[in-house]
């Protein structure tokens, strides 16, 4: 059966988003005091988790995995926002701003997700959830990396390529979830 990596792709950014507007509603933009480094270290928890409850099978706290790759991705979006638009002492967004900016980045992510998927054909489809997860914690240690040179790389992606390539990890995940696929 084809599968119409589009729509679903799309379908997954909009639950996101969905919940980012949500959260906006309830806390406003008070994330938008966070430093890159903070966001870095609330994907590494969800990431963590993630692999955590891979190893184990079992989790104690009433939440599956699919909440902390959402958390990925909207977090990886607020660290896209926060590189851009630099670090604040008050929140600073009304929603309707915040709401636009986290679907530029997304729309973004879509866009290098889309050439990227017609260039590697797919081969995300036959990854194991629990590669992708390793390959998310693997850009979080070099974001991390990164951040200790101060943003300063040789010959590598910058910070925001590696928050991209998370969010789009995360979005095959919640894909390959919601199609069944289990480990």
């Amino acid at each position: 059966m084809k599968r119409d990596t589009t729509a679903e792709f799309q379908q997954v950014l909009s639950q996101c988003r969905d919940i980012f507007d949500k959260k906006m509603k309830d806390y406003g933009a008070a994330w938008r005091i966070m430093r890159p480094e903070s966001l870095t270290d609330q994907i590494y928890i969800k990431a963590n988790r993630i692999r955590s409850l891979q190893r184990k099978k079992e989790h104690l706290v009433n939440e599956g995995v699919e909440p902390e790759f959402v958390g990925i991705i909207n977090y990886s979006a607020m660290a896209i926002i926060q590189l851009q638009l630099g670090v604040v002492e008050q929140p600073d967004l009304e929603p309707q701003q915040a709401s636009e900016l986290y679907m530029q980045v997304l729309n973004d992510a879509f866009d290098l997700m889309s050439r990227k998927n017609h260039d590697y054909d797919e081969a995300w489809r036959s990854m194991r959830i629990s590669s992708m997860t390793d390959l998310i914690l693997m850009k979080i240690l070099r974001v991390k990396e990164i951040e200790d040179n101060n943003g300063k790389t040789l010959i590598s992606e910058g910070l925001d390529a590696n928050y991209f390539d998370m969010i789009n990890y995360a979005v095959f995940c919640l894909i390959l979830i919601n199609e069944g696929k289990q480990e």
